[in-house]
């Protein structure tokens, strides 16, 4: 006969769990999650289950399982290492009208532990017939469609409503958040921007109106004014709308005066945090923002107003002084007077400096050089943005990778 599925909500309820082992392991942080008083009877249990024990998120009762101990539980599990004692739990459970889960022999259990996950509310159980192989198989499948929205449809009672504001990450497209990629996905109307992954746009449904928001240096460019106008209008009107911007909305992304300019109107906001760039694209380069002993800090400066300039805000004399690292965005066209100013506060002229353009994306490249000949080298290697230019000891990380990878034949 094929089993009945059902949802327990185990809030608060009492669960026993007779074992400390490995599938213990894998069980109990379900139940937790789901809210349940677990106490496990068990000599030993594993370090996993005893941090558990340590948090007070579930009991440990330090001995074997003895009778009586299923009283009161609404919810058995027997995952100890002995058929035996499995079966008595099992008898246990039976003889008081108590579900119970035989972790070693399912066809004497009474119930069966689903191959389960959880996407933004809903969960999924797959059982398979025996085989839980294809039973997690199942559900990661399943999981993977509800994630990225291909199962999901846009006209569920479920829906989001109003604005969010989705961080599209540093550019590769497979960088995107999975809470992002999911709420592109369920987008009446995008606003998206010229630093935003938007081979993803292709993925939308014909009739989700794409508009751009692009703000071009020094050429066409839509006023941040009209973009909090739109996400307010569209949100009006009942479509859901995603903000889609590159990096992380609220680093050099202007989000919160979009999600102001929102709440202001009585428009909900959500904010779905980005991978930024200032540390993904030095990364994808190979190069660590921070390591143990040389840098303990890194400085992010956007640089689109230059050093000095009037409505300048950043402290160029302590950056010059510190040891830190810094990374540098919307430097490329200022990074004569950037270089010029910090080896005027203190940073050596021999200090490595790299520069990455169109990072995590398939054209990606990189120089590396010192801050006294970076100018030099950017303008012979034709350097144009988005590029991100990264000054400090960590560079040299980067150089003691490649020459290790390149001496053992390993590729990038």
């Amino acid at each position: 006969m094929p089993p009945y599925l059902l949802g327990l909500r185990l809030s608060g309820r009492r669960v026993i769990v007779a074992g400390g082992g490995r599938v213990a392991q894998r069980r109990v942080p379900t139940l937790v999650a789901a809210g349940a008083d677990v106490t496990v009877i068990s000599p030993e249990v594993t370090p996993s289950l005893e941090d558990l024990v340590t948090q007070g998120s579930i009991r440990w009762e330090r001995r074997r399982f003895a009778g009586g101990d299923c009283a009161g539980a609404w919810l058995v599990q027997a995952c100890t290492g002995d058929p035996e004692v499995n079966a008595v739990v099992a008898a246990e459970a039976e003889a008081a009208q108590i579900w119970c889960v035989r972790a070693d022999d399912a066809e004497a259990s009474a119930a069966w532990t689903p191959a389960t996950g959880v996407v933004a509310g809903t969960t999924v159980g797959v059982l398979g017939g025996g085989d839980p192989g294809r039973a997690a198989g199942i559900r990661d499948a399943v999981v993977e469609g509800l994630r990225d929205a291909s199962l999901e449809t846009r006209h569920s009672r479920h829906k989001p409503s109003g604005v969010a504001l989705v961080g599209g990450g540093p550019g590769d497209p497979d960088l995107i958040t999975v809470r992002g990629r999911r709420l592109l996905a369920l987008a009446d109307v995008v606003v998206t921007d010229r630093l935003a992954p938007r081979v993803l746009l292709d993925e939308l449904a014909p009739d989700v109106e794409v508009i751009d928001a692009a703000k071009i240096p020094y050429g066409r460019s839509v006023s941040q004014q009209r973009i909090n106008e739109l996400l307010v209008e569209h949100a009006k009107q009942g479509r859901f709308v995603v903000r889609l911007k590159g990096g992380d909305p609220f680093v050099f992304g202007r989000g919160a005066e979009e999600v102001l300019h929102c709440v202001r109107h009585g428009i909900p906001v959500t904010v779905v945090p980005g991978i930024t760039s200032a540390v993904a694209v030095p990364s994808a380069a190979g190069i660590p923002v921070t390591h143990r002993g040389v840098a303990q800090e890194f400085h992010v400066v956007s640089a689109h107003i230059a050093p000095e300039a009037p409505g300048s805000t950043v402290d160029w004399a302590a950056l010059g002084r510190s040891n830190g690292t810094l990374v540098l965005l919307m430097a490329v066209e200022r990074m004569s007077l950037i270089a010029a100013t910090l080896m005027r506060y203190g940073r050596s002229s021999d200090t490595p400096t790299a520069v990455i353009q169109d990072g995590t994306l398939p054209g990606q490249r990189a120089l590396t050089a010192t801050l006294g000949t970076v100018v030099e080298e950017m303008t012979s290697h034709g350097v144009r943005p988005p590029a991100i230019v990264v000054v400090g000891d960590v560079v040299d990380v980067a150089r003691e990778i490649d020459m290790i990878r390149a001496d053992m034949g390993q590729g990038p």
